[in-house]
């Protein structure tokens, strides 16, 4: 194959016959038609929520709520596999707020054409929808966004941690048993005081009796195991008697 010349599968792909021009229609036309789409569905959902109550600046809340509605629903029903948590329920928002927009559009083109009035007032049941459209579409937007959060992946635990007192490589290779040849010593394995009356054959009360005569000291008092003898200074069995 001469250099440069394309591969079988370059060659048979869609994306290479496609002249230049087309690509960039393709990838500059997706977001041009959604903010196309976006605009013209604006001024019904606006007229909507004047309509049912709200002032001309709190009305575009509701075509900006149903936008970012709509995105986020349909992008979550293509981005979570089926099965997976929050799936239905965000094709069940996409498909909801499709119906959302698409109904805003004749109703509000129906009033404005002369089918429906609003004198002398608006019809109640317009009202009583329009209304109730965002305290149910923030609660959606919220139970996506909850079990978006319970599907992530945790992050693994660490198996090696960094520490700001790490030793030096000569303390390294000064602290290495294997460098020179000698073990390093066992830590010390101090006795409780059960321990204590087991190996001289006493009761434990006979152990703190000797702790206040200062027959036995404590090594160290633990919170929870409590007073901890170290095996090396305990005196012989003679001198407990």
């Amino acid at each position: 194959m001469r250099p440069g010349t394309p591969s079988p599968a370059q060659a048979s792909s869609p994306s290479s016959r496609a002249p230049w021009w087309a690509r960039v229609f393709v990838k500059g036309g997706q977001p041009l038609a959604v903010v196309v789409v976006m605009v013209m569905c604006a001024p019904g959902e606006h007229h909507l929520a004047r309509l049912a109550g709200w002032d001309d600046r709190l009305a575009w809340g509701m075509a900006a709520l149903l936008a970012g509605y709509a995105g986020m629903a349909a992008y979550l029903a293509g981005e979570r596999k089926k099965g997976e948590p929050g799936h239905r329920t965000a094709v069940a928002g996409s498909v909801l707020a499709l119906l959302l927009a698409m109904a805003a559009q004749p109703v509000s083109h129906l009033f404005v054409t002369g089918w429906f009035s609003a004198e002398p007032r608006t019809p109640v049941l317009l009202v009583i929808v329009v209304s109730c459209v965002p305290a149910p579409v923030l609660g959606h937007i919220l139970h996506l966004a909850a079990t978006g959060a319970r599907t992530e992946p945790a992050e693994p635990l660490r198996t090696i941690t960094e520490t700001s007192d790490s030793p030096t490589p000569e303390q390294a290779e000064q602290a290495d048993p294997s460098r020179d040849g000698t073990e390093q010593a066992e830590p010390t394995r101090f006795l409780t005081t059960r321990e204590v009356a087991d190996r001289y054959g006493v009761k434990t009360s006979t152990v703190g009796t000797w702790k206040d005569r200062g027959k036995v000291t404590p090594a160290l008092v633990d919170p929870a195991m409590g007073n901890l003898y170290d095996p090396e200074t305990l005196p012989p069995l003679a001198t407990t008697d």
